[in-house]
């Protein structure tokens, strides 16, 4: 196990296959970041809920790491398995924000016997035509620039440093195919067929003012889960825990306590 300090100021842990955080103990949180989002994009949740008394862990999903024709959302979510057994967890909480939302909702299709409950905000799964949407334009960096302050409603959360991130990954040939792929595999799987069979509990917090995903979407996502509840952040865009990050806390305690988990 190695240990390397990064400048999220998180200590990832590089074990076996996998690089992950891990903070606290008790019920296992496991933390999905999005296409565009890294580990830290989640410090206010992992820092409140290990003081909760649960265990968080952010794995580093291998979107730019897999082998091309590897590259979506299915192996994104046996990958998370492998994880979740790697690390010998049951009846984890998945929490997972636009394509990680997608990825915890594949998962638990596929494992349900493993997710005890489901947290999904601004997820994809039911209306992709934004994921990847203008990314292409290689090289503009005040196009990339607005891209990036368009996912939330406050443009000031989207620094400078996110900013640098999106542009050296779109002007990175080998990550722009594999963005474009996966984007496209998020299409092909549309969850609708699916959700009206998945029991597993689920809550949904999502922004008011999410242009990526916009609030029908979270209001389809409600109407198809059999059990969910749904919470909106005012506001707010399309990452809530960023953006929000004691509202989205204070509406994730209270539904985990609530269902006693």
């Amino acid at each position: 196990m190695r240990p390397e300090v990064l400048c999220m100021e998180e200590e990832i842990i590089t074990e076996d296959k996998f690089r992950y955080i891990e903070k606290g103990e008790g019920p296992p949180i496991i933390i999905l970041h999005g296409l565009m989002g890294g580990l830290s994009n989640f410090r206010g949740v992992s820092e409140h809920f290990p003081k909760k008394g649960y265990k968080v862990l952010i794995p580093e999903l291998p979107i730019y790491t897999m082998p091309m024709l590897k590259t979506n959302v299915k192996n994104f979510a046996k990958y998370l398995e492998k994880f979740i057994e790697f690390k010998g967890l049951k009846d984890v909480i998945l929490l997972g924000n636009s394509l990680g939302g997608h990825i915890g909702l594949l998962h638990t299709k596929m494992y349900p016997e493993m997710v005890k409950a489901l947290v999904i905000t601004g997820s994809s799964g039911l209306y992709e035509s934004a994921m990847g949407d203008g990314y292409p334009k290689r090289g503009d960096y005040e196009f990339i620039k607005k891209k990036a302050q368009d996912v939330f409603y406050d443009s000031s959360v989207a620094t400078k440093e996110i900013v640098d991130e999106v542009f050296a990954t779109v002007n990175d040939r080998v990550k722009l195919v594999k963005t474009l792929a996966i984007a496209k595999s998020a299409i092909r799987h549309n969850m609708s067929i699916d959700l009206p069979h998945m029991q597993t509990p689920t809550c949904i917090i999502w922004g008011e003012n999410d242009t990526v995903t916009p609030p029908k979407v979270a209001k389809e996502f409600h109407e198809l889960l059999p059990d969910s509840e749904l919470f909106w952040i005012k506001k707010c865009g399309h990452a809530p825990m960023m953006e929000h990050p004691n509202q989205f806390n204070d509406i994730l305690d209270a539904w985990l306590e609530k269902r006693n988990f």
